[in-house]
């Protein structure tokens, strides 16, 4: 069942987390260097986390219960990272020298997005089972 729609969903996130972060910079501190996810070795194991997940989640498809389950850790996953974003975005604004926030900020609101798309796809599939199973 490769061919679902929430495999598309979810391939994007494992796009977007494993693949952006190390491209688009997180921030630009006051001194004029750019921060991206594999400057702090945390951030990129989040990031990198959350692709494996959601990579794993893709090869979950016959068991829609744990699939459902692994997405709503990595929406827990992403919203500790979209947590520090905003901790650190807070901190920004108030250095003596002014710094830019990056787009890559908001790699984690791209990615809870999706596997929201993806976790209603997997119940609207589910539901459909159970209403089949019903008829019998």
């Amino acid at each position: 069942m490769i061919q679902r729609i929430q495999t598309f969903f979810l391939g994007l996130v494992t796009l977007i987390s494993g693949a952006l972060p190390f491209v688009l910079n997180l921030w630009i501190d006051g001194d004029g260097t750019k921060f991206f996810a594999k400057s702090e070795l945390w951030i990129s194991i989040g990031f990198y986390a959350s692709a494996a997940l959601a990579l794993i989640s893709i090869f979950m498809y016959k068991n829609r219960q744990n699939q459902f389950v692994v997405n709503r850790l990595n929406m827990i996953l992403n919203l500790f990272l979209l947590g520090f974003f905003v901790y650190r975005s807070l901190n920004l604004s108030g250095e003596n020298v002014i710094s830019e926030k990056g787009i890559g900020m908001l790699i984690p609101v791209f990615s809870i997005v999706f596997l929201v798309l993806a976790n209603r796809a997997i119940k609207k599939d589910e539901d459909l089972v159970k209403s089949v199973d019903r008829l019998r």
